[in-house]
């Protein structure tokens, strides 16, 4: 339970707009069939503002807003992440990736070998954090958690949704250029 100071309080009531702010710039899945709604994903950053509130330092150096922003984000990424875990949410839509388990028609075999080709044509041109995104939904799709994914590369589960997101606007990005 988290047991607010009045200053504490005050510090939360002042920045209760940047919960909603994380959301719009972090969150990318809302209409995407995330068992998340935005009611929700708002009383998680509430929890990652109340943190933010007890465990900011008077004196620290840096705004109380670039602090809270961050515990907010991480706040609702951990929550994301938990959710991805228990099996009750997928950080990749599973349509995306049919290869995810053995192709047992022509018509899944055919679309295992599209998204093959998406993904090697992606791969040719992405760069960075891009490039480990595409890496990663390749990983997905063999059946790899985001926490296993991260484990191979030494980072947070989060940063590999960050990965897969950003490869999943540089493949739309491509796809929409063909059509």
């Amino acid at each position: 339970m988290l047991s607010l100071t009045e200053e504490q309080r005050v510090k939360v009531e002042e920045n209760m707009g940047l919960v909603g702010k994380v959301i719009q710039d972090c969150v990318h899945t809302l209409d995407k069939g995330c068992i998340y709604d935005y009611d929700d994903l708002f009383q998680i950053g509430c929890i990652g503002l109340c943190k933010a509130a007890q465990t900011d330092r008077p004196g620290h150096k840096g705004a109380f807003s670039t602090y809270a922003y961050l515990l907010i984000r991480n706040e609702i990424y951990t929550q994301l992440e938990y959710a991805t875990r228990r099996g009750r949410e997928q950080a990749t839509d599973p349509a995306e990736l049919p290869c995810r388990t053995e192709p047992q028609s022509p018509e899944q075999t055919e679309s295992c070998e599209a998204l093959l080709g998406i993904l090697d044509q992606a791969e040719s041109v992405a760069t960075g954090v891009t490039l480990k995104g595409v890496q990663a939904i390749r990983l997905l799709a063999n059946g790899y958690s985001n926490r296993e994914i991260g484990e191979r590369f030494g980072v947070p589960a989060n940063h590999v949704t960050a990965w897969v997101a950003k490869a999943r606007k540089l493949i739309a990005q491509q796809c929409a250029a063909y059509s």
